[in-house]
């Protein structure tokens, strides 16, 4: 695995904070109904995404279900674009008319941000199809909630990719709770790798609040499925500190049981090495926060200057015809 080294840890930590301050802003601009629909965050599960990326490389795509705003963000996409795509701005991903649920953007090797549950697992399993077929050096990451875990679509997916030696990597970020039941009342058993185990599929445990730990799991499963190998089932243990979306009260669980998480929060665990192992000085940090503040200050101000987009977009990105009797297209 590329070495962790001073600089990654630095980067960590710049990175997570942005994510994390940057949809902290998005729930400030929901409430204020500036982000219209569904909004789910991802806060507390940074750990995930920044494991993930130190193990990646230039081919390897990723797709993921709807908690999918930082993930463009970190494999290249403009910021200001995502923000804006979140307030319905013709400068957003997807002008506008994706919103928070749909992120996309395959430039960068991301595809998605999908709304229905569990319906990315196929289709992660289908750009590893395509990466074999064309002999593209690639893997596909396709991630999926443990609430997915439970459909059936998943068991189809394991079975023809394990069966065709797919170059996939299926990661369930597993934060216990799917939209708000918990893991222990969906099956009679909580460990969800062991899916993987009926199709003699490589699975396994991961501490999802540990860069480190799933940099080194996604090392391993990256690079099995990159060698002709197959696929792999990681079952990512993190956690959310925000409800499922924005609209969640949150009654399953108690706030003690939310605190307990912060202790181990990926955030924190990170500037603490840093702190301890002197890699950087209290004002050194500080100056970090503050860019980050100043940076998710200039996303909101590009996406709230920028205009919606005009309604003839509407109808031109749904089908074309060329005797359209209503609206003249361009």
């Amino acid at each position: 695995m590329k070495k962790i080294t001073k600089q990654t840890y630095i980067n960590w930590y710049k990175d997570m904070l942005f994510w994390r301050k940057f949809e902290d802003k998005l729930a400030a601009l929901y409430i204020q109904q500036k982000v219209r629909g569904f909004l789910h965050l991802y806060n507390g599960q940074e750990a995930v995404l920044a494991g993930a990326l130190h193990a990646m490389k230039k081919n390897d795509k990723m797709i993921t279900a709807y908690r999918n705003h930082v993930q463009p963000i970190g494999l290249g996409v403009d910021p200001k674009r995502v923000m804006a795509e979140l307030l319905g701005k013709e400068t957003g991903t997807s002008h506008g008319l994706g919103g928070s649920m749909h992120i996309f953007s395959p430039e960068h090797n991301f595809y998605g941000g999908h709304g229905i549950v569990g319906g990315q697992i196929p289709l992660g399993a289908g750009l590893a199809f395509a990466d074999k077929y064309f002999n593209r050096d690639g893997v596909t990451l396709t991630y999926f909630g443990d609430g997915a875990a439970r459909q059936g679509s998943l068991h189809e997916t394991f079975n023809m990719a394990i069966n065709w030696k797919l170059p996939v990597v299926f990661i369930c970020e597993n934060n216990g709770y799917a939209m708000g039941t918990s893991v222990e009342r969906t099956a009679n058993h909580e460990d969800i790798w062991k899916l993987g185990l009926g199709y003699e599929m490589p699975c396994g445990p991961v501490d999802g609040m540990n860069p480190v730990k799933v940099a080194e799991a996604m090392e391993e499963a990256i690079e099995r499925a990159r060698r002709g190998d197959g696929p792999t089932l990681l079952d990512i243990k993190t956690y959310r500190y925000r409800g499922h979306s924005m609209s969640d009260a949150q009654k399953y669980r108690t706030k003690a049981e939310v605190e307990e998480y912060r202790k181990i929060d990926p955030i924190t665990q990170v500037l603490n090495i840093i702190k301890e192992k002197k890699y950087a000085t209290d004002k050194q940090i500080k100056a970090w926060d503050q860019e980050v503040k100043d940076k998710v200050e200039e996303c909101q101000k590009f996406a709230e200057e920028s205009p919606f987009p005009d309604k003839q977009l509407l109808y031109d990105v749904v089908y074309e015809q060329e005797d359209y009797p209503f609206l003249k297209h361009r």
